[in-house]
């Protein structure tokens, strides 16, 4: 079974991480949630973005505040695709610098950046990678888009 990554600079990251766990989660994804600080655990962040591949994981979603380096820094040392979720966090500046900090990448060094706190954007992202490769997944993907048109079209008929 395939499995996504979900990391995080801070555990303060978490409210706004729990929306790609449960969407992951949603789609029986199978997920491995940590904190991996790029400033203050630097080693543990060389080892697991080294290693994670050995580790049956496919995609890893990253979420960051402030200077939000963890996804960059990660994509730099990982062979997987890396989803940035740039969070608004208590030292961010109205989350225009985590947003920046994860979006401008320089080339060579890609990070699939989601909205500001859109991990929910990122963990759909993750799975749509494990669908490429996976008809359970693909099919729940699927059914997920199908339901989304049914909710707008049951919204559109209750306003007339």
């Amino acid at each position: 079974m395939s499995k996504v990554a979900v990391i995080m600079g801070s555990i303060s990251d978490m409210p706004v991480m729990q929306d790609a766990i449960d969407i992951l989660k949603g789609f029986d994804i199978e997920v491995e949630v940590d904190i991996v600080s790029a400033h203050r655990t630097p080693e543990k962040l060389f080892d697991f973005s080294k290693n994670a591949h050995k580790r049956d994981i496919k995609v890893i979603v990253a979420g960051a505040g402030g200077a939000a380096h963890l996804p960059g820094m990660v994509a730099s040392l990982s062979p997987l695709p890396v989803i940035g979720v740039p969070v608004k966090s208590s030292n961010s500046i109205d989350g225009w610098d985590s947003v920046l900090s994860i979006l401008q990448m320089p080339g060579g060094v890609p990070v699939a950046t989601v909205a500001l706190n859109g991990a929910k954007n990122a963990g759909i992202l993750a799975a749509q990678i494990i669908g490429t490769s996976d008809t359970c997944v693909l099919d729940k993907i699927l059914a997920y888009k199908e339901g989304l048109k049914l909710k707008v079209e049951a919204a559109a008929k209750d306003l007339k």
